[in-house]
């Protein structure tokens, strides 16, 4: 199983995604109870553009339990995916909840906000945008107006006279 595992992981990273993919799933149908398995089985599934395909998979490995690490990065492809499938209701509640176990994940921040605009929350989003921006950033020039903009993500739609 290690080897078959290393194998296809490296075969993803040497740009042959398709046979990645298919070890992925042989080793997936396996050992079904394997949430490493089932994430990068889900993740190999996203990089052929198969969003459908992947969404089990990632639910599988998130149910099984992954370690921290592994756990972003799942909630973050299957928010995204689900996002990219329409279903922005779910993925606002994955990302969300996974934002109060993982708040400083920056990424799951950028994902959370690109659904919160596909659900016409863009105010919030912007908010969500602008702060990861100014917290996250190493630009001297964004740094140097970071109270700036943290205060105006809040108050996006004020005008003063």
């Amino acid at each position: 199983m290690e080897e078959t595992m290393q194998r296809a992981l490296l075969l993803r990273q040497e740009g042959d995604v398709k046979k990645s993919n298919q070890l992925l799933v042989e080793l997936a149908d396996l050992h079904p109870h394997d949430a490493y398995i089932q994430y990068q089985t889900a993740w190999s599934f996203d990089i052929l553009g198969e969003e459908a395909n992947a969404v089990p998979h990632y639910e599988q490995a998130i149910k099984l339990g992954l370690d921290e690490e592994n756990l972003q990065g799942a909630i973050i492809g299957l928010g995204s995916t689900y996002r990219t499938l329409g279903r922005y209701e779910e993925s606002r509640e994955l990302l969300k909840n996974g934002l109060s176990h993982f708040p400083q994940n920056g990424a799951m921040k950028v994902f959370y906000a690109m659904t919160l605009y596909n659900l016409q929350d863009h105010s919030q989003a912007m908010n969500v945008l602008l702060k990861t921006i100014a917290d996250q950033t190493v630009d001297k020039e964004i740094q140097s107006y970071k109270k700036a903009i943290e205060f105006y993500a809040e108050h996006l739609d004020d005008v003063w006279e």
